[in-house]
């Protein structure tokens, strides 16, 4: 209370300069009109800065839960996608009048923590075994694909990245049909390497690389990167091919867990095929 008493004496010529102009200026705005709608001008546009600095800073904290928003809505929209059924063309599989089954599923997830930058990066996303997400499931960005889940809890999973060196991905040049890997070799989160595709096709700069749906983790023709450059690799008759990668990792916030209803299906025919194979 003595430090109140002590800075009010310090400083009170100040505050007495001001109550005399807080005064002087609702006088002159009682006598004068003009001085009058002056004033009301200066306060509406002072209080109109201050509010619409309010509104920007409720909407700048507001986006976090519109980008939430949005991407469940595009989760939704893509399970909509005829991509996202499988097509029966013969009537012994028609299913209450319907010719349409579907076939993947995706659930929005948010990034929680990621690495790029490592030899060996991961993901972790806020969806877990709580929320439907399983190990092997493929996840995919806006922008293309992000990688497989390896790990979950309850209610979190990681992420194996295509930044990672294990990773593997079945692709495809979309101009050609013709199918390879997607590799990356530890160095630069721009690019990936495609491997295995035949030097018997002339390859362009740019040509897009996408999924080939050939494993039974990624949906067919999700974006996996873009050409830069191609070389043949000596004795081998197939590319080396540099690829820009379609996924920004080093902005990526939201992923979708993409469930294939059929993968359990098609992985026990697989082995059992395979089973078949080494009896022979």
């Amino acid at each position: 209370m003595r430090s109140l008493f002590e800075f009010l004496r310090r400083y009170n010529y100040v505050f007495l300069f001001f109550i005399l102009e807080i005064v002087a200026l609702v006088m002159i705005s009682r006598n004068s009109y003009y001085q009058s709608s002056r004033l009301v001008s200066w306060g509406n546009g002072l209080a109109g800065e201050w509010y619409s600095g309010v509104s920007s800073v409720g909407d700048y904290f507001g986006l976090k839960k519109e980008n939430d928003r949005l991407a469940a809505e595009n989760a939704n929209l893509r399970a909509q996608l005829a991509s996202s059924y499988i097509h029966y063309t013969d009537s012994i599989f028609r299913v209450g009048d319907t010719v349409h089954k579907r076939h993947y599923t995706y659930t929005e997830a948010q990034i929680i923590k990621s690495s790029w930058t490592h030899s060996n990066n991961y993901l972790m996303i806020n969806k877990g075994r709580n929320q439907g997400i399983k190990t092997d499931m493929a996840v995919i960005s806006p922008q293309g694909i992000v990688g497989v889940v390896v790990n979950t809890t309850g209610n979190f999973a990681t992420i194996m990245p295509v930044l990672h060196p294990e990773s593997r991905n079945s692709v495809k040049l979309r101009r050609t049909d013709l199918t390879g890997t997607l590799v990356w070799d530890g160095k630069d989160y721009r690019y990936g390497t495609v491997i295995d595709i035949p030097t018997t096709y002339k390859l362009y700069k740019g040509d897009t690389i996408v999924t080939s749906g050939f494993a039974n983790d990624f949906p067919e023709n999700i974006p996996a990167g873009y050409i830069e450059e191609a070389e043949a690799e000596k004795g081998s008759g197939f590319y080396r091919i540099k690829v820009r990668l379609a996924t920004d990792f080093v902005n990526l916030s939201h992923v979708y867990v993409v469930d294939n209803h059929f993968k359990a299906e098609q992985d026990a025919l697989m082995r059992a095929t395979q089973e078949l194979e080494k009896k022979k």
